[in-house]
């Protein structure tokens, strides 16, 4: 009974305060017996690298498709928990290769991963043996994006109660070894709550909680008319995006199903919150100025930074 009343404390506890070190789990024997484990497409090794010295602290970690885009989170976060230095200088730890990008500031990691379910999936698996490495413990992870909104006005922001799949079911689907397995993708409903609670304290952008639909692509596998490819009507493509609002999809991306189901596998807490930059309803293209697109992929990053500064306690 000893052994398992920390993770029941861990779920019934409602106060951030209660909860009980929870360290990040890998679901691998594997990793047990190997001498050295090279996080190949970061850089990394636990050989030549002190992975609990460089990483044992972090408590947030936040994941994005584009290099610049978290780099910019990175510099964010350096001002908004006024951490000492300048936040120009901070170094990219996965220097080493251009795959991904890696910024720690204090207790926030943030990094890119790339478009599509395949990259992200890449990353997360070296992501998650990093903290399990780096003994982290409670740890929330989040992913920060940008997706099409269906139904919704451009710039709102979704925070995501479950990823769903082509046919809204909130499953993952991944072939292994030629057999297909399928993962639940449900995301942590408390971490969910905080982030709207959060976004009714900062009352600077529309916020919803809804179904986020996961594609294996950008242009057909969303419905758009525009791409090189189109083997569908204009009433076909609407006719879908009904069925998927009726479902609770209020926006489309491309990486949020592996994310949650991954994270749930390894008892990581997992939120995705992405900005819609246009409602698909209206059009495929997106049409808003750079300006006001950059000043839409930065409402993710304030509503995830006021959550982080909450739970440090840099705001009461």
């Amino acid at each position: 009974a000893a052994v398992m009343t920390p993770i029941l404390l861990n779920h019934m506890g409602n106060e951030e305060n209660e909860y009980i070190n929870e360290q990040v789990q890998v679901k691998n024997p594997n990793l047990d017996t190997m001498e050295e484990d090279i996080l190949y497409h970061f850089s990394l090794s636990t050989k030549t690298h002190n992975l609990p010295e460089m990483f044992g602290d972090i408590k947030f970690v936040c994941v994005g498709g584009s290099a610049n885009r978290m780099k910019a989170f990175a510099q964010f976060i350096h001002q908004e928990l006024k951490l000492p230095g300048n936040p120009g200088d901070i170094k990219d730890i996965c220097e080493g290769t251009d795959r991904y990008c890696m910024y720690k500031v204090g207790p926030v990691l943030s990094i890119s991963h790339g478009m599509g379910v395949p990259s992200i999936s890449i990353m997360l698996h070296e992501l998650i043996k990093l903290l399990h490495h780096a003994q982290c413990c409670d740890v929330v992870l989040f992913r920060l994006g940008t997706s099409g909104g269906v139904g919704l006005a451009p710039g709102t922001v979704v925070i995501t109660e479950k990823a769903v799949d082509y046919s809204f079911r909130p499953q993952f689907e991944q072939v292994v070894l030629g057999k297909v397995i399928t993962r639940n993708t449900e995301l942590d409903e408390g971490v969910a709550n905080e982030l709207l609670q959060c976004s009714s304290e900062l009352q600077t952008f529309p916020t919803v909680i809804g179904n986020t639909m996961c594609t294996h692509d950008f242009y057909e596998g969303q419905g758009r008319l525009d791409g090189a490819l189109c083997s569908f009507s204009q009433e076909e493509k609407l006719e879908y995006l009904r069925k998927a609002y009726e479902a609770g999809v209020r926006n489309i991306e491309m990486e949020s199903t592996v994310f949650a189901a991954m994270c749930r596998v390894c008892g990581l807490k997992g939120a995705v919150v992405c900005v819609a930059l246009l409602n698909r309803f209206e059009g495929d293209q997106i049409t808003s100025s750079h300006d006001v697109l950059v000043e839409y992929q930065q409402r993710p990053q304030i509503l995830v930074a006021h959550f982080i500064k909450k739970r440090l306690g840099y705001i009461i």
